[in-house]
């Protein structure tokens, strides 16, 4: 069994029916939460994508990690894929009444990944140099995007104990997250599944000195101190994804979660 299926209980809908297809690692990551303003954020996705709030507001991460053990199923190891640094830009959505994650970006040191998840995935990748670090008790990040010179610096570390974030929490609901959205350029809507354990979440503390990611994606946080945690990691699968957009009932707008605490 894979190790991303040691624990399946926290889903909030049953695993696909489909037989799962690429694995992979998530390692060393900060989540780097800003508030954002719901109408600007609202304005740049799909109509058929809901835009969710907590606590009062939009939410967007900044997500620098590592990606390792990248191979398709049946084992298909390619060198090119195995290990890379990424830095993804990300809301959080409602599809056809599953929670799952928008991206405006995703910066990866990785030529193949960026031109798959591109072309099979609609996801908008773009080719970055990233150097990701361990240094002391730090990781450092520094991103500089090849189209744009768009750029990121920063460091960040964990200052407490691991944990399981509790349901309700904002922990558990912006990253406690098992799908993701992309639009093809016909207008349809895709669903990519995943699966894994639980986040192990540790409170954390990040020193930003250069971040780009917001005005190439055309918004700007309302406060400039992000909600920072940190994830030694999970393994994971993902599975085909599927054209939702024949499925889709429009509702509201904005899907309301409760106040934190």
């Amino acid at each position: 069994m894979h190790p991303a299926f040691k624990s399946i209980d926290h889903r909030p809908w049953p695993l696909p029916s489909e037989v799962w297809c690429w694995q992979q690692s998530w390692l060393d990551l900060a989540f780097l939460h800003y508030r954002v303003s719901a109408k600007t954020v609202r304005a740049l996705l799909p109509p058929e994508v809901k835009l969710q709030e907590f606590d009062g507001s939009a939410w967007v991460g900044v997500v620098p990690f590592r990606m390792a053990g990248f191979m398709r199923r049946p084992p298909l190891d390619i060198s090119l894929l195995r290990s890379f640094p990424e830095l993804n830009l990300r809301t959080y959505v409602e599809v056809d009444g599953k929670p799952g994650v928008w991206f405006f970006s995703l910066d990866a040191d990785n030529w193949p990944i960026v031109l798959v998840g591109r072309g099979v995935y609609n996801l908008p990748y773009f080719k970055a140099d990233i150097q990701l670090e361990k240094q002391d008790d730090w990781i450092d990040c520094t991103s500089v995007r090849r189209k744009n010179d768009v750029r990121f610096k920063a460091r960040y570390r964990p200052v407490d104990d691991p944990f399981i974030a509790q349901s309700g929490s904002f922990e558990a609901w912006a990253t406690e997250r098992y799908c993701l959205y992309s639009q093809s350029r016909r207008g349809d809507i895709y669903r990519v599944e995943v699966q894994h354990v639980p986040w192990p979440l540790q409170q954390a503390v990040a020193e930003i000195e250069t971040c780009d990611l917001f005005s190439a994606a055309g918004f700007s946080p309302i406060d400039p101190t992000p909600v920072c945690h940190y994830s030694a990691g999970v393994q994971v699968v993902s599975y085909p994804k599927v054209n939702t957009t024949e499925s889709i009932e429009l509702g509201p707008e904005i899907v309301e979660t409760p106040a934190v605490g």
